[in-house]
């Protein structure tokens, strides 16, 4: 069952059936956000949905990182913060080969990406770096 549907910039409408959200830098108990730590914390996150989808591409949505302090560092280096909401979600959509029948086949790609809000995306209004995602150039045909 499709939760939502998301609109690509490059038209292409595919639909989100598995969401996970979780909170960027829930359990971070001492010190501060750095590009260690997110850099850490991006690695772990495309594990996860590699190992939650095994069957699928996996892409990650290269997220913003804000510099709230600019240059000057802490012990850890500078502090560098990710959009407060992690996602992953697994989508799928017509096949992107187009000499194969698309009543029988689909395509299909994890997605990991970062939001403001832990509202699932829908439509147009998903985040701008989700809805340029290459899917052709990315996602996998599958036979239903």
């Amino acid at each position: 069952m499709t939760l939502t549907r998301v609109v690509l910039t490059s038209g292409r409408v595919i639909g989100l059936s598995h969401l996970r959200l979780s909170s960027t830098y829930g359990g971070l108990l001492e010190g501060y956000p750095h590009p260690a730590l997110n850099d850490r914390r991006i690695k772990r996150l495309l594990a996860a949905a590699t190992a939650e989808y095994p069957h699928t591409p996996t892409h990650l949505v290269t997220p913003p990182r804000e510099h709230p302090d600019g240059d000057r560092a802490g012990p850890f280096g500078p502090v560098e913060i990710l959009p407060p909401v992690t996602c992953i979600g697994l989508f799928d959509s017509a096949p992107v080969a187009t000499d194969i029948d698309p009543v029988l086949h689909g395509s299909a790609l994890t997605i990991v990406w970062f939001q403001a809000t832990p509202q699932p995306p829908s439509g147009h209004d998903a985040d701008q770096g989700l809805r340029e995602v290459a899917w052709e150039e990315l996602a996998e045909d599958y036979e239903i």
